[in-house]
């Protein structure tokens, strides 16, 4: 499994008017950590994997977290990305925010591989996640 350690200081527009970190802005948070994720497994951005797989993005369907401590303004975390588990055209990707060695907060967030659709460019449609990917995600050999 391929995890991405991200280090991140929290900015005061993450934050409520108590200068903690408002709770939809860890979603935020996660969803580039994704996207560094990818990256490192793929060696492509998301713009490069777009293009190359010819999907549509993977969507968030279901999210929740456990809050555990606040993060504040200027609080330096720590956060670890990786997928929890695959299925055909849905995954589960875990995040772990890290405060001071202490875990902070803890989501999980289901998305779905879409393409558009064949019989109506106009939507979009799950898709098969191409193997290549889960292999790279899982830290597998590509298959050959």
């Amino acid at each position: 499994m391929v995890i991405n350690t991200r280090k991140f200081r929290i900015e005061w527009g993450h934050c409520d008017p108590a200068g903690i970190v408002f709770y939809p802005r860890y979603f935020e948070i996660f969803d580039s950590c994704l996207s560094a994720l990818f990256e490192q497994a793929t060696g492509l951005t998301k713009h490069q994997m777009m293009e190359a797989y010819a999907f549509s993005g993977y969507p968030a369907v279901q999210a929740r977290a456990q809050f555990m401590a606040p993060a504040r303004f200027g609080d330096d975390v720590t956060i670890e990305t990786c997928i929890a588990e695959f299925r055909r055209s849905s995954f589960d990707v875990q995040h772990r925010l890290f405060n001071g060695g202490r875990l902070s907060v803890e989501g999980l967030v289901t998305r779905v591989w879409v393409a558009p659709d064949p019989d109506d460019a106009a939507k979009l449609k799950a898709s098969l996640i191409p193997p290549e990917i889960i292999a790279s995600l899982s830290g597998e050999p590509l298959p050959a």
